[in-house]
């Protein structure tokens, strides 16, 4: 839940004659949940159509209680469910025409404390080339860029797995704060390295004649890659020396 700062003196606060917000109180106001949270980041999120906030003649940003409320879905839905901003856009607008939307599915989701959360509910196995192109909201420039890194691979029938619109979806977010498909490659590498050292503790099992054993390597699988994944977060932060959500 999302509080509004109760008021104070400078560009800071809320304009109390009108209820409106500057954007330094409206930082104040996500980070209690969103302590990531930057100026430069809402400035983003403004140009890619995502709020609307008025300006003054002078032209200074004021935000609105709705453009708070509505700034707090987007970075819950980045967050939680790592829906690119053309998804989540669609999403807002349908729900603003009052028009009843379930939530987007895409690949996986992150739930309260879990880092990573096989979903319940079903996804789609595969996405087509387009489809990819217009859920990641890329062009064809840069999927063939990604595809060139190993970032995104096709399947033999030249679809995707569901999860690489998650894939996309990152590698693009990343890309605002300077990081490029090029820098990923160390990050493929080892994850690779990752994904050789769980099959090699899955692979007899999956090797078992028992359909009850081949389930149970299924299981093995999700569990060591979350265990896997979250040894990953734990030490990057350890590295960094920071404090993530």
């Amino acid at each position: 839940m999302l509080h509004t700062p109760s008021g104070g003196a400078g560009s800071g606060t809320a304009a109390r004659d009108s209820g409106l917000m500057s954007i330094g109180a409206v930082l104040n106001a996500l980070r209690e949940e969103f302590p990531e949270v930057t100026i430069s980041k809402i400035r983003f999120l403004e140009a890619e159509g995502l709020i609307e906030p008025q300006r003054t003649p002078s032209g200074y940003r004021k935000f609105s209680p709705g453009d708070l409320e509505r700034l707090g879905h987007v970075l819950r839905m980045q967050r939680d469910h790592y829906l690119p901003l053309k998804v989540i856009r669609e999403h807002l607008d349908a729900m603003e025409r009052g028009e009843a939307v379930p939530l987007p599915v895409v690949g996986r989701q992150r739930t309260g404390d879990e880092l990573l959360e096989v979903q319940e509910a079903p996804t789609v196995a595969r996405v087509g080339r387009s489809e990819l192109l217009a859920a990641a909201d890329i062009g064809e420039a840069e999927l063939e860029e990604w595809e060139s890194y190993g970032l995104l691979v096709p399947l033999a029938d030249g679809t995707y797995d569901a999860e690489a619109v998650t894939v996309a979806a990152l590698v693009a977010e990343l890309g605002h704060f300077g990081i490029e498909p090029r820098h990923l490659r160390v990050m493929k590498a080892a994850v690779d390295r990752e994904a050789g050292l769980v099959e090699q503790v899955v692979a007899p099992l999956k090797r078992h004649r028992n359909p009850q054993t081949r389930a149970l390597a299924e299981a093995r699988t999700k569990e060591l890659a979350a265990l896997t994944t979250k040894l990953h977060a734990a030490l990057l932060k350890t590295a960094l020396g920071v404090r993530l959500p």
